[in-house]
């Protein structure tokens, strides 16, 4: 897609607010380059979600241990949003510092076109928050890097969720206790990270008000019980997030391919889990390069 092609995209697209009042749980999968978001705009999905976790195993090979740099976050950023015509919702971690680097985080990532973007109360450096060892910032210290994201997309559909950790560091009771405040400053959803039971996140839904969307983080393994998009929207999550399912699935597929070229010395056991080659160009754009290439009579 050219410049001009990538910004009508861009201008087209629905909002995250559009989306959740369509009145369906809003499922986003957990991309991190141009390739896994365009197959999952392939498969449907309507949004994604940039996932921090997977962008440090993909780009450090480390793991979400606050290692990401907020140029290294924006850069994928602008790489995935430039793919896809559809919303990204970008992993902002704590916005990479105080205020003022919220501030620039959120400006970076309003001129990138990103959708919207996750932001938490962890201390820096982070961690992924299915990982032992967190630590959270006093809620005074997180309201104005939340009420600056707010203030700086005024006017515009960017959707700021505001995250706490603080169930494994606090207790159950101070995370709903952040979890309203957040509501109360703006915040477009909430999310409280890591409820241990579905217990806990009815918990979680019954002392929220009513419109205001939350989170549920479905991560495989992870500390939270599984549910199926479905059931969390009858629970009263309508924004689904599955950050590492992706990244799982094509982790194996790609340890099997290795396997077995090294012990083969070719691909042959593997080519029925295989795209094309040809399947693979479509994915990325040849047909579109190569129909451009013709119109203008050459390179």
């Amino acid at each position: 897609m050219d410049g001009a092609g990538r910004a009508t995209s861009r201008a087209m697209r629905s909002s995250i607010a559009e989306l959740l009042a369509a009145g369906e749980p809003l499922v986003l999968p957990g991309v991190w380059d141009a390739l896994s978001a365009r197959l999952a705009v392939e498969a449907g999905f309507r949004a994604v979600f940039l996932s921090g976790f997977a962008m440090s195993a993909t780009r450090l090979g480390r793991p979400d241990f606050g290692l990401l740099t907020q140029t290294e976050v924006l850069e994928t950023a602008r790489l995935v949003c430039d793919a896809v015509p559809c919303p990204v919702i970008v992993d902002a971690d704590t916005g990479y510092g105080g205020v003022f680097n919220v501030e620039r985080t959120v400006t970076e990532l309003l001129r990138l076109g990103a959708a919207g973007c996750f932001l938490e109360d962890q201390e820096w450096p982070k961690r992924c928050g299915h990982m032992e060892g967190k630590h959270v910032v006093p809620l005074e210290e997180y309201l104005p890097k939340l009420e600056a994201a707010l203030r700086l997309r005024a006017g515009t559909p960017f959707h700021v969720t505001a995250r706490t950790d603080a169930r494994a560091v606090l207790g159950l009771d101070e995370a709903v206790r952040r979890a309203r405040a957040f509501a109360d400053a703006g915040a477009d959803a909430v999310f409280v990270e890591a409820p241990e039971s579905t217990a806990e996140m009815d918990r979680v839904r019954a002392a929220m008000p009513a419109h205001v969307p939350l989170v549920a983080n479905m991560v495989d393994q992870g500390k939270t019980p599984v549910r199926g998009a479905g059931a969390l929207a009858a629970a009263g999550y309508q924004l689904v997030v599955v950050p590492v399912a992706g990244l799982l699935a094509s982790a194996r597929v790609l340890r099997e391919c290795y396997g077995a070229l090294r012990r083969d010395g070719s691909t042959e056991a593997l080519r029925e889990r295989m795209l094309d080659f040809a399947e693979l160009n479509r994915l990325v754009g040849l047909e579109e390069l190569y129909a451009r290439e013709a119109r203008r009579g050459g390179r």
